[in-house]
């Protein structure tokens, strides 16, 4: 067998398992086992890359070598020092920094073309798509991170953002059909190409509002998959082309569940128009706030037959999932039956919650998803909203003028009581005031919620 053959069939492992840890990731229950099994085919991919056949011979192992540990470096400290009501930040600016590898072997690819290189060619063509695959994944996902952290806020955006963002598409289309029929390499113009591409990045992602940013991270991670599979191509490497197209399918499948959970056209997406926040109508009804001492909450809790448990970003930023979980054991050595209401975009990506209740040995099968829940809502006694806003906010069903309008909510104030944990009356990511806490069934427990749970734990037990 050759040598080439030998790398080829490791290749081939490789590619298993990180099919296998793609499985894995599809269950709460096997999402740790199966992420550890893709970073083990991602291992052998790099050792294989290693060993593999150079074609222009050159040794660059000391440049390889000294990049993998500086990466490696920062990948370690940042995990272990990111608390993970930061993860979706992280994930955003890690996403970034792939697309940044593909758009700089884009134009690396370029420059290192022969003299007299056909310009009407594959190869030309695909250094063009890596190039503006990557430059877009890179902007987009800076101002991802920059509005996940708060640092740009929604009202941050370009004037008249549609017409922007197709006349950056249409200009990168003319600019790529240019380039490839030139008779010799353009540098001026494959440069203006990439600034145009860091552009639209920017152009894209700007106008979608705050509450649409787990759809957005989907999309993005699908991009750099799809500029690492370019990146693939231009070396003819296998892992690297297979890879990026199971990220890359992964992510566009995501992106498709994330827009149905939120009533979004992934059209919409595509042009910068997912619904930017402001501010609805409002709601007819009148607008009085009724609070409940943690005292009672604890009787209604402790003689409840059914409670259920809404998390939301406010629980992850308290850090509060764990007395949270010590509540639900408390409650349920008192005969409670406790829940979890997981909305599809709870938090700020997709799974947010899920990760912060595993982290607290939350069980996974007391976790409800949207359908069921909303099944379960007119049985539920006491329904506990902790930090979440938006995902139950009535207006995104009766409300037309609210940009959440149309949006799928977790219905409970069709509960018999609901408790809303808040600090203040503030609008949640969407910026769009909810009418739920001024409903009939409705009462307020302001402070913070790890304060608050602590107190209802302690009162819980005191009963």
């Amino acid at each position: 067998m050759e040598y080439t053959n030998i790398v080829d069939f490791f290749y081939l492992v490789s590619i298993v398992v990180f099919i296998i840890g793609l499985k894995g990731l599809s269950h709460p229950e096997s999402a740790r086992k199966g992420n550890l099994v893709a970073a083990l085919g991602m291992g052998m991919a790099i050792l294989i890359s290693l060993v593999a056949p150079q074609q222009n011979g050159d040794n660059n192992y000391i440049w390889i070598i000294g990049g993998m540990l500086v990466g490696g470096t920062i990948g370690i400290v940042s995990a272990k020092k990111i608390a993970m009501t930061k993860m979706p930040e992280m994930v955003s600016l890690f996403n970034g920094l792939g697309g940044a590898c593909a758009m700089l072997i884009g134009i690396a690819e370029f420059n290192n073309l022969p003299a007299g290189t056909e310009m009407m060619s594959g190869a030309v063509f695909i250094n063009i798509f890596a190039m503006f695959v990557g430059a877009v994944s890179l902007t987009g996902s800076l101002v991802a991170y920059g509005k996940l952290n708060g640092s740009l806020r929604d009202n941050f955006s370009l004037p008249a953002p549609q017409i922007i963002n197709l006349a950056s598409l249409l200009g990168i289309i003319v600019l790529s059909g240019l380039i490839m029929t030139q008779p010799e390499l353009n540098m001026p113009l494959v440069y203006a190409l990439l600034g145009l591409s860091l552009f639209y990045g920017i152009a894209f992602v700007t106008p979608i509002g705050g509450g649409d940013m787990p759809v957005v991270i989907s999309l993005l991670n699908s991009v750099t998959g799809i500029g690492a599979t370019g990146a693939g191509l231009i070396y003819s490497n296998n892992i690297m082309i297979i890879g990026g197209i199971l990220v890359g399918a992964s992510g566009i499948i995501l992106t498709v569940m994330m827009c149905e959970a939120m009533n979004r056209s992934l059209v919409n997406v595509l042009v910068g128009n997912l619904g930017a926040s402001g501010g609805g109508s409002g709601s007819g009804r009148e607008e009085i706030v009724k609070e409940v001492n943690v005292s009672d909450l604890a009787i209604q809790l402790k003689y409840a037959d059914r409670v259920c448990i809404v998390p939301g970003y406010g629980l992850a930023v308290a850090q509060a999932q764990h007395i949270c979980h010590e509540i639900e054991t408390v409650l349920e050595a008192e005969g409670v039956e406790v829940k979890y209401a997981i909305h599809p975009v709870a938090g700020r990506m997709p799974g947010h919650m899920n990760v912060l209740l595993a982290e607290s040995d939350v069980s996974y099968d007391k976790l409800l998803e949207l359908e069921p829940a909303n099944d379960s809502f007119p049985s539920t006694d006491v329904v506990l909203v902790i930090g979440a806003n938006d995902v139950v906010n009535p207006s995104a069903k009766d409300d037309s003028s609210s940009p959440i309008y149309g949006m799928p909510i977790l219905d409970v104030e069709t509960a018999k009581n609901v408790v809303v944990f808040k600090r203040g009356m503030s609008t949640g990511y969407a910026g769009v005031q909810n009418p739920l806490f001024f409903g009939d069934r409705t009462k307020m427990l302001f402070g913070d919620a790890k304060a608050s749970l602590g107190k209802l734990k302690e009162e819980i037990a005191n009963a």
